[in-house]
């Protein structure tokens, strides 16, 4: 298949660049895929109402269909013909947050297509803060289904040429409107309960939610394997560069002594660390990679993917990475890093 490209400024795209929307609009309303940006990482979309469309994302991710998907819109009204009993939470949650990077799950009213609920009576429904995925949306008339544009297990795309390296030939088009923001997806909160709960972290924090509704708890997957969890996207593990990930807990001496055993039993090393630890741990690894900065938890957000893929470039048997606080942005950090791990840690004694 030849995957179509345009380049789309994100500044004013209706005004600057129609004809390439119309282009990759028309192209989702014959039921293909195409790739587009959103503010956490790059989604693969198609016609959420179609059964056609939608089983074409899982063909090219290599998704498995028991993993339901987000449901992308524009406007709120575009509610009334997707979910039934819009409790008074959702609303305040919808006023506070969209759009931005919050998933809500509500009941459904069974319009979407049953690939996209994966045989549940739920659905997951947002509205990305993107000037683009925004304007696609309008011009093509559609919700669109729409989860990370990347094989099924790799690091999420937080840029075009990401989603081009994992996709190209497997998808119609991509929509290249730069970077990412958030950098990791959106928070995923179950509605359909008396407290809304979190199936999955992201761009918004707990205690954003909080602030808004009050009490919100946490689905229990996201703190023990022994749990199916719930959320689009977190069933299987995810995120995952090549070379396999180890979690390192502990201070920079044991990171250091931790390196140096893989070194003697001659692996080659990638350490994922923060500006603080790189300039402090001096040259203990193989490959290092700095991904943001350890007092603005938001700059790893927005790296961690790309840091991820990058090892993918180099020929390190082994990666490990540092851990972070569980608090604010850093819980979606460390989920992503945990299932990247495949909840590997090596820990201090």
């Amino acid at each position: 298949m030849l995957t179509k490209k345009w380049s789309v400024d994100n500044a004013d795209p209706m005004k600057l660049n129609y004809p390439q929307l119309k282009e990759a609009a028309a192209l989702l309303q014959q039921e293909e895929v195409v790739a587009f940006p959103t503010e956490t990482v790059y989604g693969l979309g198609a016609n959420a109402l179609s059964d056609q469309a939608v089983q074409k994302i899982f063909e090219a991710k290599g998704r498995p269909g028991d993993n339901p998907l987000i449901v992308h819109i524009t406007k709120k009204e575009q509610l009334t013909g997707l979910v039934d009993n819009l409790p008074q939470l959702a609303e305040k949650l919808m006023d506070a947050f969209w759009p931005g990077p919050l998933t809500l799950v509500l009941n459904s009213k069974g319009s979407v297509s049953r690939f996209v609920t994966a045989g549940l009576d739920t659905v997951a429904v947002r509205m990305p803060d993107h000037p683009v995925a925004l304007a696609l949306m309008e011009v093509a008339g559609l919700p669109l289904a729409a989860p990370s544009a990347n094989l099924s297990g790799k690091p999420s795309p937080t840029s075009a040429a990401h989603v081009d390296e994992d996709l190209n030939g497997k998808i119609a088009g991509i929509v290249d409107g730069g970077s990412t923001g958030v950098g990791l997806e959106s928070t995923v909160v179950d509605c359909t309960t008396e407290i809304p709960v979190i199936l999955r972290p992201g761009g918004v924090t707990k205690e954003q939610l909080e602030a808004v509704v009050g009490e919100v708890g946490v689905d229990p997957a996201l703190t023990s394997q022994d749990q199916a969890p719930k959320s689009p996207g977190m069933k299987y593990t995810h995120y995952a560069p090549v070379a396999p990930v180890f979690l390192v807990q502990g201070g920079l001496d044991f990171l250091k002594s931790t390196v140096q055993k893989a070194q003697n039993d001659g692996k080659k090393v990638g350490l994922l660390v923060t500006e603080e630890t790189k300039s402090q741990i001096g040259e203990a690894g193989d490959v290092m990679l700095a991904c943001g900065t350890r007092s603005d938890l938001s700059t790893i957000a927005t790296n961690l993917y790309d840091a991820l893929r990058a090892f993918n470039s180099t020929d390190v048997d082994i990666i490990f990475s540092e851990t972070f606080p569980k608090s604010g942005v850093g819980a979606a950090i460390m989920n992503r890093l945990e299932k990247a791990a495949g909840h590997k840690v090596i820990k201090e004694r």
